[in-house]
């Protein structure tokens, strides 16, 4: 039988995991696959790994069965079925119980239960967890704003100059963090003035957009719904936005944003997708010798302080 490449979605991400396997029916239970699978990963682990003494005379590589069940919480004959490609399919509590076990990554688990014949369940709601290494990335931009979005915009990191460009969301509280509340529901939206109307036109389609592909992945998620409802509810723009179901991609290399100290500022926006993690990184960059490049120079020296206010 050949094995083929085969790719699996990522629980909590709507990336993609590849992996090689034989062919894999959603809901079929590949016992060869499973078996070979769990060998590995048990393998791998030494018994410090997990708190265990090694013992005298260990004579196999990582774990023992037994040793593996005592952790997942099962028996070790069922354990032992499974990896002799005998056993009947596993729960999602036993599954859930071996990813502990062998301590399984967001992949390995999706593999898991993929070959077990019980697809992960797709997650609860938007990843808000940002990896460090992106953490790290917006330090290391000093002269351009940078900021992380969640699959329902909402800014979970941003940089300093982010700060000096558009606000300070880090002194918000969490629910006000939001992207797409303080521009179409917040009163003092309209004194902030973001975007240009040709912008805001612009952003407004492309958030919709990417608003609705989020309630889709994540229909059980309150705070996603309740977010849909009140930006139907409270904003009519966003309302008529919604209603288009203007699913084309629109890309906006370059905004107009109206500071309200420094003026009008064009600068080039790309965003970077994080798969594995549904988020966005968006970074905001001047051309060098523009106007846009000396307004950011500005605003990386005065931050958020309002100059139009006594000390």
């Amino acid at each position: 039988m050949s094995l083929g490449p085969v790719g699996y979605p990522h629980p909590g991400t709507g990336g993609t995991w590849i992996g090689f396997v034989g062919p894999l029916t959603l809901g079929d239970m590949d016992r060869r696959e499973l078996a070979g699978f769990l060998r590995s990963r048990r393998e791998r682990i030494t018994p410090a790994d997990v708190g265990l003494p090694a013992g005298p005379r260990r004579r196999t590589p990582g774990l023992r069965r037994e040793e593996v069940a005592q952790l997942a919480f099962i028996s070790t004959e069922y354990y032992t079925r499974l990896e002799q490609a005998r056993g009947p399919r596993p729960s999602r509590e036993v599954l859930a119980g071996l990813t502990r076990a062998l301590r399984l990554s967001d992949a390995e688990c999706a593999h898991l239960h993929y070959l077990a014949g019980a697809p992960p369940a797709p997650p609860p709601g938007p990843s808000r967890e940002v990896r460090p290494s992106i953490l790290d990335l917006l330090r290391r931009l000093p002269h351009a704003a940078a900021l992380v979005l969640s699959a329902a915009y909402e800014v979970i990191a941003h940089n300093d100059l982010a700060a000096a460009l558009l606000e300070d969301f880090s002194a918000l509280p969490r629910h006000e963090r939001n992207f797409l509340r303080r521009t179409f529901l917040d009163s003092s939206a309209g004194e902030r003035q973001w975007y240009s109307r040709s912008g805001m036109e612009i952003f407004g389609r492309t958030a919709a957009r990417h608003l609705r592909a989020a309630a889709a992945r994540y229909p059980d998620d309150p705070e996603v719904a309740a977010l849909v409802k009140d930006l139907l509810a409270g904003s009519a723009e966003f309302a008529r936005l919604w209603a288009a179901y203007d699913m084309s991609v629109e890309p906006a290399p370059q905004k107009t944003f109206r500071h309200p100290l420094i003026g009008p500022i064009t600068l080039n926006c790309d965003v970077l997708d994080i798969a594995d993690r549904d988020q966005r990184v968006v970074i905001y960059t001047a051309d060098p010798g523009s106007p846009a490049e000396g307004a950011l120079r500005l605003l990386s020296v005065i931050g958020t302080q309002r100059l139009d206010v006594p000390g």
